[in-house]
């Protein structure tokens, strides 16, 4: 059967995807706890500086980078694969884009700004577009396992990224250019409303299209999604460009709301972004995740950072928080699903007894 024609009633009678979908329910309502616990923890420990409007501002540009890079691996997660280089994509494509921008707009000169800055959003896209395909095409084709596909191609970009800067930063963008990254519509700041907008087209994608539903379904069983007729290879290539595509428009809002390009940029939001994926309900192995629980996920590990900041924790605590954060959730979920895997065995045979 062509999975095409897998229709929403069809998804929602078979037992497997109903069990599916009572667990991510509990999944949801397990992270937003955490999130409001985290909320309320950090603000009665600091409650004239965490609940300010200046931190809430403070924090709605700061976690749309590492959302739209966590959807970003969370893709690539859902068939069962990952994707290290993000950071070193969104940093090789923010380079570029930067030196794209500042040779056609050098400072305190009155050049095409407009035509710069959309050359240079296209310019990071593109090397992003690129670096996913290559990612693909190692996984896909050459058959490398994705951890070691891209954990090659992160030292392989960053690599391209410091022979190109020889490792110093790239200055001084246009003023029309840093709005992208520190620019407010209304009372929205313009990096929160471009990972709105991302989280939501990928809600769509992924519950809505036969793209995600190819996505889980290889994730899931890749044998029986080959056998339904899904070209795993075609899916694969998709969901690494697609990731790449995410990681040039990440290297956009970073250079963008810092005013600089940086080789090293970032290097902690790899492990942060496999954390929020796994913390948010996705798999490791593939099959299962939300945005949603993505979305909740990125919060909570806000406030957690902002708190952090305020308690003045240093970086080497909190990348060990991290860590052990990343243990525990996976602690949590095997124990959670060995579980409930153990209920539903007593379940049937005490009703084949009966």
């Amino acid at each position: 059967m062509v999975m095409n024609s897998l229709t929403r009633s069809q998804k929602l009678s078979n037992p497997g995807i109903k069990s599916l979908s009572a667990r991510m329910d509990s999944n949801l309502w397990r992270l937003l706890l955490i999130t409001i616990a985290v909320f309320l923890i950090m603000g009665l420990l600091r409650p004239h500086t965490f609940l300010t409007l200046r931190n809430f501002r403070s924090m709605s540009y700061q976690f749309p980078e590492l959302g739209v890079l966590s959807i970003a691996m969370m893709l690539t997660m859902l068939t069962g694969g990952i994707d290290l280089s993000v950071v070193g994509t969104a940093n090789l494509a923010g380079i570029l884009a930067a030196k794209f921008l500042i040779s056609m707009v050098p400072a305190g000169s009155e050049g095409p700004v407009g035509v710069a800055i959309f050359g240079a959003i296209l310019i990071a896209l593109g090397i992003g577009v690129l670096c996913g395909l290559f990612n693909g095409f190692l996984v896909s084709k050459a058959g490398i396992p994705p951890i070691l596909a891209t954990l090659g191609t992160m030292q392989l970009y960053m690599g391209i990224a410091i022979v190109i800067t020889k490792g110093y930063a790239v200055l001084g963008y246009p003023e029309q250019f840093l709005f992208i990254g520190n620019g407010v519509l209304w009372i929205f700041p313009i990096p929160l409303i471009l990972f709105v907008i991302v989280a939501a087209i990928f809600t769509v994608i992924l519950n809505k299209t036969a793209f995600g539903l190819h996505v889980f379904m290889l994730g899931t069983n890749a044998t029986a999604a080959r056998f339904s007729g899904i070209n795993n290879t075609l899916v694969l290539m998709r969901t690494y460009l697609i990731s790449g595509f995410l990681a040039g428009l990440t290297g956009v809002i970073v250079i963008a709301r810092t005013n600089s390009a940086k080789a090293d940029y970032g290097t902690s939001y790899v492990l942060q972004a496999v954390l929020v994926s796994i913390l948010g309900g996705v798999n490791p192995s593939g099959g299962f995740g939300t945005v949603s629980g993505l979305i909740l996920a990125i919060l909570s590990l806000q406030f957690l950072s902002s708190g952090f900041n305020m308690l003045r924790f240093s970086n080497f605590f909190k990348e060990f928080i991290w860590g052990f954060l990343l243990i525990l959730v996976m602690v949590i979920n095997y124990l959670s699903t060995s579980y409930q895997y153990r209920r539903r065995l007593e379940r049937q045979k005490r009703m084949a007894k009966a």
